[in-house]
């Protein structure tokens, strides 16, 4: 069982970040915007921090710009591993010849170092320690893109890839509970006569792992146990008297699935433990691994991604693209999450070509204001105030304007982010591929071709597919 899913936000945790970030609004009412939002990003990266921390992994935070760290985490751009670096196996040898020069050896400590590939033709170097102070991945990348050694996206940061409901890093607007008495699913469940007769669809649901007590229970049905499933070691523990930060996530994103498309055989990974996160090289790895499968998925369904050094593509992304032959394969298709800045920054893996990128509109079919927006997304669901499974329990709000708020549940709550449109997009794909035994990238492109174009007055003209209201 994956004990660091569970445990990666203790009660003293939560109490703890309670009690930090409630005084500076404890008084005058809600704060300004700007400093809610800057203490909201303070609060989301200490959540990532620690859960890395309790697992004996680190993580370090940079800005937009600059080779060295930020000195507020409300200016973090992206996360990354220190003190390792993703390249191609076949750019290892360059870039271990400029450090091991005389001069460089008088900089440095140590020599450059790998870790077994688990992705053919990507390494993870460990980066030999700087003298200088200067951080040991930024300056050091920084260096030998000024050297002119390799091109400048050729050697990157171990990004760190997280869940991305509604806000910036992660959560912003926390679970809430359902407004109505008696609530209801959003999308709605669709009959079983929807189900199709064609084969039964795989899709895998790459997030925190899945919350069982949900599966087939009174208040998710939609939620099949002869469909839906995880490992022992992907199953998410939950401590009913003080849920995680983003505990079920994963459990509510295969709940939509399940009410789009029923009769989906959906398996919940539970890859991103840590405090709803993981290393870039490591998801990889397993999404390696579960698409050289006899029984791989035909449709992976990612509500994570992650900003990356100089916004170039994600390098363990393009090469697990690259030898998979993803961009050209009929029967494996990857929807991801464009994330929740609300900016036109790339956000991977949702910008690669071979990806289906899905942004999220509100019922209006607007952009959502959290959405972001870009030539690289490919289309726009709805991703506002969804309502699915969700664990039972208490949950304690951790992030400001709403730290120390007490939520209770039982079994649904209602959530925001492209992290939820995006399973609105797979369910299609699969509902169908069901109903018509087309491959999965055949079923995405007609999908794509029944959907509504609008003009957005912030994301310009966009493709939004599925219901709306």
């Amino acid at each position: 069982m994956n004990e660091s899913a569970g445990s990666s936000s203790p009660t003293g945790l939560l109490r703890e970040l309670v009690r930090r970030l409630r005084p500076p609004f404890s008084r005058g009412g809600r704060p300004p915007g700007k400093d809610v939002a800057a203490a909201r990003m303070r609060a989301q990266v200490d959540v990532l921090r620690r859960a890395f921390r309790e697992a004996g992994l680190e993580v370090a935070g940079a800005p937009v710009e600059g080779s060295r760290p930020p000195r507020d985490d409300a200016d973090v751009h992206y996360l990354y591993r220190p003190g390792r670096a993703l390249l191609r196996e076949a750019d290892f040898e360059r870039v271990r010849d400029f450090l091991d020069t005389d001069e460089q050896r008088r900089r440095f400590e140590g020599e450059l170092g790998r870790d077994e590939s688990r992705v053919p033709g990507l390494v993870l170097a460990t980066l030999p320690r700087r003298r200088d102070r200067r951080d040991d991945v930024l300056a050091t990348l920084e260096e030998i893109q000024e050297a002119g050694i390799l091109p400048p996206d050729a050697i990157t940061p171990d990004h760190v890839v997280y869940v991305t409901p509604k806000g910036y890093l992660c959560p912003a607007t926390e679970p809430e509970t359902p407004a109505d008495r008696r609530p209801r699913p959003w999308p709605p469940a669709a009959r079983a006569s929807a189900r199709g007769r064609g084969e039964q669809v795989r899709v895998a649901v790459v997030d925190t792992g899945l919350w069982t007590d949900a599966v087939g229970s009174k208040q998710s049905p939609w939620l099949d146990a002869s469909t839906v499933f995880a490992d022992p070691s992907d199953v998410e523990v939950v401590d009913p008297q003080a849920i995680h930060p983003y505990a079920g996530h994963g459990t509510f994103v295969a709940g939509v699935i399940g009410c789009l498309a029923p009769g989906t055989r959906v398996e919940v990974e539970g890859v991103l433990t840590h405090g709803g996160a993981v290393y870039e090289s490591e998801i990889v790895a397993q999404l390696h691994e579960a698409i050289n499968d006899d029984d791989h998925p035909q449709v992976i369904s990612i509500s994570a991604g992650t900003h990356t050094r100089g916004d170039f593509a994600s390098l363990g992304f393009a090469v697990l693209g690259e030898v998979n032959r993803l961009s050209e394969r009929e029967d494996v298709l990857v929807v991801a999450a464009a994330g929740n800045d609300g900016s036109d920054k790339p956000f991977w893996p949702a910008a690669f070509d071979w990806v289906v990128g899905v942004g999220s509109v509100d019922p209006d079919a607007k952009a959502s204001d959290f959405s972001n927006v870009g030539p690289w997304v490919d289309v726009f669901a709805r991703g506002r105030d969804l309502v699915n499974a969700f664990p039972k329990g208490v949950y304690t709000c951790h992030e400001p304007p709403n730290a120390g708020q007490v939520r209770t549940f039982d079994g649904l709550a209602r959530w925001s982010g492209t992290s939820f449109s995006t399973p609105v997009v797979t369910g299609l794909v699969a509902a169908r591929m069901r109903a018509t035994g087309q491959s999965a990238r055949s079923a995405w492109n007609d999908v794509l071709a029944g959907a509504t174009t609008t003009t957005d007055p912030r994301a310009g003209q966009i493709q939004v597919v599925g219901p709306l209201t």
